[in-house]
């Protein structure tokens, strides 16, 4: 059964959370538009904050790379190859998450730091608030 990759930080336009819920294997958020339910493939909502996410790393690979591997304590040279092979196989890894999700420890994290992603009614990503590195803070709206 899929996962909602990003289950509890997907909102409405008004600021609402849309809940999740599966119709066979297959993952939803629902939208309450004025009592009607829509449901909109996870899917497609979490292929866009994914996409959107991917470019902002697009070209800073050996850098995230070899920071994410002294953070780990294991700056070496292989270790970093391997962190650079995962940035590079962006793809795979978003098809591992739809189906593992996301742990809730890590989506209650990006919550609190002001992860959220914004949809319409038809699903269509109108805004991604992330915290930035420059923002020590981690308030998305500064």
């Amino acid at each position: 059964m899929e996962k909602a990759v990003f289950e509890g930080l997907v909102f409405d336009e008004d600021s609402q959370p849309l809940q999740v819920t599966h119709l066979g294997t297959e993952a939803f958020y629902v939208l309450d538009d004025a009592g009607f339910m829509r449901h909109i493939p996870a899917a497609d909502v979490d292929r866009q904050v994914w996409d959107a996410m991917a470019a902002q790393m697009e070209g800073k690979e050996d850098l995230m790379s070899e920071q994410a591997a002294r953070m780990m304590g294991q700056d070496d040279p292989f270790s970093i190859a391997v962190i650079r092979a995962q940035f590079e196989n962006k793809d795979k890894q978003f098809e591992e998450l739809r189906k593992v999700g996301l742990p809730a420890d890590a989506r209650d994290y990006l919550g609190m730091m002001g992860f959220r992603v914004v949809v319409d009614h038809h699903g269509e990503m109108l805004e991604l608030k992330q915290p930035s590195a420059s923002d020590p803070d981690g308030d998305p709206d500064e």
